[in-house]
């Protein structure tokens, strides 16, 4: 394709990523770097027969003039991600100065508000990504052996969680797993423990939001596995069967092979999906015992006091972050698309 030609090509995707993309993240650092002005105070001396009080108001016009003179806030530089509620800076060295052990350091950092946020993020994201490859990589297998007339009817339930919005899907398991659902009461008698909750132990509930996990985005890696399966060459396979290779065998030294760049498209998607985990935290009513960088955003955005800036710095973490935990699938396709050619 000649150099013009994918210049008009790309353009509309371009000015769409540039507006749509660069320009939001470049408001958001900005906002990450500014506070909101404090309300300007003023103190009036009312006088009467019994005396004299003072009292203190806030001078709507005088904040109001800040605030139009200077709409971002007031310059914080990086104070915002450096305070007690996202890097935590002087907290972790104070911890890291007196925790006695390792295992200490880790349960005392787990209690600062972004930390505990990247703690379950992370363990979410490195937990579920692979189980959901694994998974949709079985039934795909499943599936492709079985006959014409049964693989549509298996295919259409396969593909049930992932046609069921998020927030719905989670919140049919939320009632499944409460004490009087299906789910709860049968763990209850299985258990013989009447007062045992999935919702009151927080690893339960870590538990419960990654089977969750796992069970809405696996039908999407079957979907990609299974289109990767039709294009399998019969010819290789057939050679390993002569060759008396099993079953287990022909998976791993034929399809695994033959499937590797769809594992890589499906990694890096489940990576992003994963890392941004909100819905079913909502869904769930989890924030009590389950808190990710994407809820510490929306916690910050809610209610009546709207923490712009420290919503915006939670972004730019979470931003960079992915940036870091994607780089290595990055780096190892550039790599391979390099040596083929």
């Amino acid at each position: 394709m000649k150099h013009r030609t994918f210049f008009w090509f790309f353009l509309p995707s371009g000015l769409a990523m540039f507006l749509f993309i660069f320009l939001p993240i470049l408001s958001v650092i900005s906002q990450s770097l500014f506070t909101p002005h404090d309300a300007v105070l003023v103190t009036v001396e009312n006088c009467g027969p019994f005396g004299c009080t003072e009292e203190t108001t806030v001078d709507q016009e005088a904040t109001e003039a800040l605030r139009s003179d200077q709409p971002l806030g007031q310059w914080a530089g990086l104070g915002i991600y450096l305070d007690r509620g996202h890097l935590a800076i002087n907290e972790v060295r104070q911890l890291w100065q007196t925790a006695p052990s390792w295992g200490s350091f880790f349960d005392r950092l787990g209690n600062l508000p972004f930390y505990r946020a990247m703690g379950f993020t992370l363990t979410y994201t490195f937990i579920v990504t692979p189980l959901t490859i694994l998974a949709g990589l079985a039934i795909a297998l499943a599936v492709n052996t079985l006959s014409s007339w049964l693989k549509g009817l298996v295919i259409f339930f396969s593909l049930l969680p992932f046609i069921v919005p998020p927030l719905i899907g989670s919140l049919i398991l939320f009632w499944m797993i409460d004490a009087r659902g299906v789910v709860g009461s049968f763990i209850q008698w299985a258990a013989s423990d009447p007062g045992l909750s999935l919702k009151a132990s927080t690893g339960l509930t870590w538990i419960t939001l990654m089977v969750y996990g796992v069970w809405h985005s696996a039908p999407f890696a079957f979907v990609i596995f299974y289109a990767g399966l039709q294009t399998l060459p019969q010819d290789t396979l057939e050679s390993a069967v002569i060759d008396g290779a099993s079953r287990w065998q022909r998976i791993r030294y034929v399809v695994v092979p033959h499937l590797m760049p769809l594992v890589t498209f499906v990694a890096l998607i489940q990576l992003m999906d994963n890392f941004r985990v909100f819905e079913p935290i909502i869904g769930f009513s989890a924030s009590a015992h389950a808190r990710s960088l994407s809820w510490a955003i929306f916690n910050d955005l809610g209610g009546e006091t709207r923490l712009l800036s420290s919503a915006a710095a939670t972004s730019v973490l979470t931003i960079i972050c992915v940036a870091i935990l994607l780089s290595p699938v990055l780096v190892r396709t550039w790599r391979d698309f390099n040596g083929k050619t």
